[in-house]
């Protein structure tokens, strides 16, 4: 088991389409659909694998492309050391004085090492000032609890 970490920083409206967030449904609609149902389901097939927002379930991030990928770490101390360090470079950024709070930032430093070691995915996000938004994740590989179906994407 490893983890990959993931970040994502960008304006808070495209942050917000979650159309372009949600994976695709598994089946493709039936024969005889309306002709933009099927269309805007393969649009959708085709833009959620290589779009770089962040999926609206964490464990999809295996499947968008490896420049996504911020880091690949096999001990959860690594993962969450880099974790830590990326709140402590954007918390001058972060839109609200409570999410600023170090103790509050510690407090999900630790609950994220306890997440990992679990199996689980760690997903974090934070508006920052503009409007933007910053997304963490940290997934869990080989194999994904939540998705175990989805191969690591890295060889």
């Amino acid at each position: 088991m490893h983890h990959h970490g993931y970040l994502w920083t960008g304006p808070k409206e495209r942050f917000d389409n979650e159309a372009l967030r949600r994976s695709p449904h598994p089946e493709p609609p039936p024969a005889g659909s309306r002709p933009e149902l099927i269309q805007r389901y393969r649009e959708v097939a085709a833009e959620f694998p290589t779009s770089d927002l962040p999926p609206l379930e964490t464990a999809y991030w295996l499947i968008k492309p490896t420049s996504s990928i911020h880091g690949t770490w096999g001990e959860t101390k690594e993962a969450v050391a880099w974790l830590g360090e990326r709140l402590a470079e954007y918390t001058h950024r972060v839109a609200s004085e409570t999410d600023r709070d170090t103790t509050r930032l510690a407090l999900l430093v630790n609950s994220a090492a306890e997440r990992l070691e679990a199996g689980a995915d760690v997903s974090l996000g934070f508006y920052l000032e503009r409007p933007s938004y910053l997304s963490l994740a940290l997934v869990t590989c080989s194999p994904n609890r939540s998705k175990p179906g989805l191969v690591c994407p890295l060889p």
